[in-house]
């Protein structure tokens, strides 16, 4: 039987579920950029050559990178939970109490992604 088996379940689950999320934001990169493929090669195929100027609107640097941002950030999501769960699976596994940390790094983290989406929405709603 399994020592404090609930525990180790629980840090599984939560382990399988921040795979999933960046999956999730794996495929979603894939969409952004492979849709941003698509309305170039369309544009390009049916408007005349006096409105091609216009394309370059639907090739500015955030619909190019947004894709590969969200690719990237999926795969460092997945790198950071796998290293999350190895440490929450040794901790379990010790007999001497934890007691947690401050959560300053994550926070500060979090702040940052936060105003990096804020920054990057405005981008493209100005765009």
């Amino acid at each position: 039987m399994i020592r404090d088996y609930t525990n180790v379940a629980a840090n599984e689950r939560t382990f399988l579920a921040w795979v999933r999320t960046g999956v999730a934001v794996i495929a979603l990169g894939f969409v952004i950029e492979r849709f941003n493929l698509f309305l170039v090669t369309i544009a390009g195929a049916v408007v005349a050559d006096a409105e091609r100027l216009h394309l370059h609107r639907l090739q500015n640097p955030a619909s190019r990178y947004g894709g590969a941002a969200l690719v990237g950030a999926g795969v460092t999501l997945i790198v950071i939970s796998t290293i999350r769960f190895i440490h929450t699976a040794r901790l379990l596994s010790r007999d001497e109490p934890y007691t947690a940390r401050a959560t300053n790094v994550s926070l500060y983290f979090l702040s940052a992604l936060l105003i990096a989406v804020a920054v990057f929405s405005a981008y493209v709603v100005i765009a």
